[in-house]
């Protein structure tokens, strides 16, 4: 009998391989919700079904689109990298549906931990704690990159609720696009990106904020908070219920435009505690280029490289237009920060539909949602920034 069981242990094998391939070789499917839709959680049947049996499925969150595997699986989290191609130093952020699921995943919970879930969650802010001891700890190492912490945090979108609920498991997430590249707003980016490599996407519409979350690190004995990844949870409101707030060495660095030209590190004999901490990110086909200066220096950078041969793009306000080859509009008015960073990725993305072979773009005020997105505009372009004299 052991004999007939293994041989159709492994026909059932070979079959769920086969199986997979073919799912893989084709379109992933999209299952369009409504995020009102009072029957939401029923109408996520086949995305849940996935997220329980190992596979990953791409869901909108109030910040970018997300790519959501069972953080408990190695397998799921394997399919998460291999599909975004993403550098194994780089840890997830895991997804939980309510606070009762976090102690199951830290070793203890920190009071100024609880503040911030009080006065944050669900909302943007993911917060890293210190994970159980290895026997007890059930997060696979491949989330956190073999580091002793993990961050969490509880999503303020009702679709992204409704599945956590709905299958009951910390679902680890990184945004879900190819490593590097913008990331995604909208269930057609996901698509543009990772449609033949994973197995669903679940369409809830654009997102909302459009940046990532902010990250903290509240494993400090001290009870102070380190900002690891700004983001719409800003420093000026994490200082309204938290005594001692920093910003990670390195990220203020990166908002110090002369700092951030002068760093030179190998990424990969880095191990950042956090997603978002290396340099290269969401960046487009074409060479990004911030100019930092006034609208009449941004103008001539421009014609001088259409002079030179270049199809140029440029990535402005309403308010403060120039005249490029190819222009797109992130924000009617230059200090509008939250309808930029809304709109950066999608407009970064649309000019990888162009021909563009540059894009130069304002270095924007710092402060607030503006630190968030000046640290994304800056990873965008590698640490190119034009200075006027």
């Amino acid at each position: 009998m052991s004999r007939f069981v293994a041989a159709g242990v492994i026909a059932a094998l070979c079959l769920y391989r086969l199986a997979r391939r073919a799912m893989l070789s084709s379109r992933c499917p999209v299952w369009k919700v409504k995020p009102q839709d009072i029957h939401l959680r029923k109408n996520l049947g086949q995305a849940v079904k996935l997220l329980k049996d190992g596979e990953v499925v791409g869901f909108p969150t109030e910040t970018v689109y997300g790519l959501g595997g069972n953080a408990f699986c190695d397998t799921a989290i394997k399919k998460i990298f291999a599909a975004k191609g993403r550098p194994s130093n780089n840890p997830l952020i895991v997804h939980v549906a309510g606070v009762s699921q976090v102690s199951e995943l830290v070793e203890d919970i920190p009071p100024v931990a609880e503040t911030l879930m009080k006065k944050f969650w669900p909302g943007p802010l993911t917060i890293i704690m210190r994970t159980k001891k290895e026997k007890e700890n059930k997060i696979s190492s491949l989330v956190t990159c073999g580091l002793n912490s993990v961050g969490i945090r509880i999503p303020n979108h009702p679709v992204a609720l409704a599945l956590l609920k709905e299958c009951g498991l910390p679902v680890a997430a990184p945004s879900a696009n190819k490593s590097g590249k913008p990331s995604p707003t909208s269930a057609d980016h996901v698509m543009g990106d990772l449609a033949y490599k994973i197995s669903g996407v679940v369409d809830g519409g654009e997102t909302g904020i459009g940046l990532e979350s902010t990250v903290v690190d509240c494993t400090a004995e001290d009870g102070s908070v380190v900002i690891l990844r700004p983001g719409g949870v800003t420093i000026e409101m994490l200082k309204e219920v938290v005594d001692k707030v920093s910003m990670d060495p390195a990220i203020a660095a990166l908002s110090d435009t002369k700092l951030a030209l002068k760093k030179n590190v190998d990424e990969k004999k880095l191990k950042p505690k956090s997603p978002g901490m290396l340099y290269t990110h969401y960046a487009p086909n074409a060479r990004f280029v911030l100019v930092d200066g006034s609208l009449e220096f941004l103008q001539s950078i421009i014609e001088k490289a259409q002079k030179d041969g270049q199809v140029v793009g440029a990535l402005t306000t309403e308010d403060r237009k120039v005249s490029a080859d190819v222009v797109k509009v992130f924000a009617s008015k230059h200090n509008d920060l939250e309808a930029a960073s809304r709109n950066l990725y999608a407009k970064l993305r649309a000019f990888d539909e162009t021909k563009v072979t540059v894009i130069y773009a304002p270095l924007l005020e710092a402060g607030g949602i503006g630190s968030a997105l000046r640290n994304r505009m800056l990873k965008a372009a590698g640490k190119q920034v034009i200075t006027e004299k």
